[in-house]
């Protein structure tokens, strides 16, 4: 190569690497995009509902146009000057979830959704990309933001929803942000609320690998309060006015506690340190849920309400898939793709998971998984994301856990 050549090379390098420092293109603030994502199982529509800013970022300012998992769904966020990728960012829905559903393919629907991402300096174009069970685009939608757009929302500055401190990370400008969020707790119950967070959190660094990297999590809890206590149990035809409207009866399934009402839920957390939510719902019947890089939703008051909280931040933080079988009506997972949670394979492309353990013997190729009794392998017998009697999660788990956090903190 000649000097000439050379140095441009080099110089378009260093261009480069500097091109992605988050000073150059993002205020200390968060920009809320909230979307309609509407249909059914045969076509989907993505619409801007609403946009707010927030006073400061809690999230990744490393590795910006990087994801460590794929998910079911991507937003990506390019400079309306150059076209140059920005800003990245994965994630699952209950939308996508109920598509694969028997409903989906009798009515439409529609759900909220609401994604954060750092406060551009300068106008940006924005797409969501949602993807399908084979991994195809099945829906997508660009349109752009004018960061001085007047009609961006100002919200987070004056009325906050009180919160309290319970970890401190020991650098929390490089750390995971995890709020606590109180569901179906009344204002004189909040010292309960405290008291299940403080299980809660004991109960997840009591797990390796959070044990050992304990110091990488600022965790708060938000005082949220509801008028009612407790929760809504269609079934049962018991309805609460909570301040999430959260309920049992997801998608039919009796044990399946979520709340639709994502506006609420981040108004809620508007002015507080938050990335990753974990809600608590003041109710003693067994249920919950979690959404990658949404949110998990965990009963707080019954006797598996410690492995619970863990199995269910597995999901909404780990991107870890279920492994335990639940029937083999509505599959989510197929021969012809390979899942992105990184503890489920279908074995259709298994490089680049646990292969390297089964090569020493460490790990296995267990089937079922995902749902599914057959043509879905996980890598141990049992694991916390299998049931809740075992104590730990996997070695593939913890390995995967591990690989993530250091993705968002190193």
């Amino acid at each position: 190569m000649n000097k000439t050549l050379f140095i441009g090379v080099l110089l378009l390098s260093l261009n480069t690497a500097t091109a992605q420092r988050f000073e150059d293109y993002f205020e200390d603030r968060t920009l809320r995009l909230d979307y309609t994502f509407s249909g059914n199982s045969q076509h989907q529509e993505l619409y801007v509902d609403e946009l707010t800013a927030l006073p400061r970022w809690y999230g990744k300012r490393e590795r910006l146009a990087e994801v460590p998992l794929r998910g079911n769904g991507q937003l990506l966020v390019r400079d309306k000057r150059d076209g140059r990728l920005i800003y990245r960012h994965s994630f699952s829905t209950l939308f996508q979830e109920w598509l694969a559903t028997e409903e989906s393919k009798r009515v439409q629907k529609s759900f909220e959704n609401v994604f954060l991402m750092p406060f551009p300096k300068q106008p940006v174009e924005i797409t969501i990309e949602l993807r399908d069970y084979h991994d195809r685009v099945n829906a997508t939608m660009t349109h752009s933001v004018d960061p001085a757009d007047i009609l961006i929302r100002q919200s987070g500055d004056r009325i906050v929803t009180p919160y309290v401190t319970l970890q401190q990370a020991a650098d929390t400008s490089r750390c995971i942000h995890v709020a606590y969020v109180a569901e179906g707790y009344q204002q004189q119950e909040m010292g309960t609320f405290l008291e299940d967070c403080m299980t809660a959190m004991a109960s997840l660094f009591q797990h390796e690998p959070f044990k050992a990297m304990k110091d990488r999590f600022n965790m708060v809890a938000v005082m949220s309060p509801s008028e009612e206590s407790g929760t809504s149990w269609p079934a049962k035809g018991i309805w609460r006015n909570t301040v999430l409207g959260s309920h049992f009866d997801t998608f039919y399934s009796d044990r399946y506690l979520t709340t639709l009402h994502l506006k609420k839920l981040h108004d809620v957390l508007a002015g507080t340190p938050y990335e990753h939510i974990i809600i608590l719902v003041n109710t003693d019947h067994y249920g919950g849920g979690g959404i990658y890089n949404s949110y998990n939703l965990t009963y707080a008051h019954g006797p598996q309400f410690r492995p619970v909280v863990v199995h269910e931040f597995g999901h909404s933080f780990g991107g870890l898939g279920d492994e335990y079988p639940y029937g083999n009506d509505d599959p989510m997972y197929f021969a012809d793709t390979e899942p992105w949670e990184p503890n489920l394979t279908t074995q259709h492309d298994f490089n680049g998971k646990w292969e390297q353990l089964v090569k020493e013997g460490r790990a296995g190729l267990v089937e079922g998984g995902g749902y599914l009794s057959k043509g879905v392998w996980r890598g141990f017998d049992n694991c916390r994301m299998r049931t809740n009697e075992e104590p730990e999660f996997c070695l593939v788990c913890k390995e995967a856990l591990i690989r993530l956090i250091d993705f968002y903190t190193k």
